[in-house]
């Protein structure tokens, strides 16, 4: 993302931060749910940046924005969305709601949060996890939670989890586990910024289907692919994936 941020820097000052458990920021001391790593982002928004700003947003920080954009959505004040000029409507349509003045345009990009097909071998796992468990669940509360963390720590419970399960350990493998387990079809109805969807069609880490899936749900979304490009569209396609940025960033001022 620093590539990209460079690229276009001039026409936006720009933020990349490392979240906790992320790049050279340490984890969290208990395991974080999106609704912790939300409330980072909007605290780093008002005390760092301290104005309504634009999001660029890719794989888990598309969780994050979808979250924190449905949250803004909810959010009752009267001040919200005052004074934006980007929740412009058509002539006699129904107003879509107010938003946060926190957020004006967002980009996401191969964007995670909504629910994936399930394969036959994913519900073979999840019921040998639950036979394995089961044992453990009849003990003590104290030696439950030791035991259960010891069957954790075994080989064969590390196998039945995914490749990106594997790679984390301790409070970043819970909070994985968090974050990945909660779908965000839900927040999608809440949503009425302006938002573009711009993924790459070969994609196969948050698919095309799933891209489709938000789009449908967000009042103001639109869906843009780039061909030849996988679930790093910026890197893969970065002339390309710079100019739509720009054209939409760009519009409108």
């Amino acid at each position: 993302m620093l590539q990209l941020a460079h690229s276009i820097s001039d026409i936006r000052t720009c933020f990349v931060p490392d979240l906790p458990g992320f790049g050279a920021t340490p984890p969290p001391e208990a395991p974080w749910g999106i609704d912790d790593y939300t409330d980072l982002v909007r605290a780093f928004v008002r005390e760092v940046i301290g104005g309504p700003t634009d999001v660029l947003a890719h794989s888990f920080g598309g969780r994050i924005t979808l979250k924190w954009a449905a949250r803004s959505g909810r959010d009752t004040s009267s001040e919200a969305g005052a004074g934006s000029s980007f929740d412009e409507r058509r002539e006699g349509e129904a107003p879509a709601g107010v938003h946060s003045p926190e957020l004006l345009k967002i980009i996401i990009t191969g964007g995670a949060g909504m629910k994936p097909k399930r394969s036959f071998s994913y519900y073979r796992r999840r019921a040998t996890a639950m036979v394995l468990k089961a044992p453990f669940m009849l003990l003590p509360s104290t030696l439950k939670v030791k035991a259960l963390n010891w069957l954790r720590s075994t080989s064969i419970w590390k196998s039945m989890g995914s490749a990106d399960y594997q790679k984390l350990d301790g409070v970043m493998r819970e909070t994985f586990v968090r974050t990945v387990s909660e779908h965000l079809e839900y927040c999608l109805p809440d949503i009425s910024h302006e938002v573009l969807l711009l993924w790459g069609r070969e994609d196969q880490a948050t698919p095309w289907y799933q891209a489709e899936r938000m789009e449908k749900g967000l009042r103001n979304g639109a869906l843009v692919g780039i061909e030849r490009a996988g679930h790093y569209a910026f890197l893969d396609q970065p002339d390309r994936f710079q100019r739509i940025v720009r054209a939409f960033l760009v519009d409108g001022q």
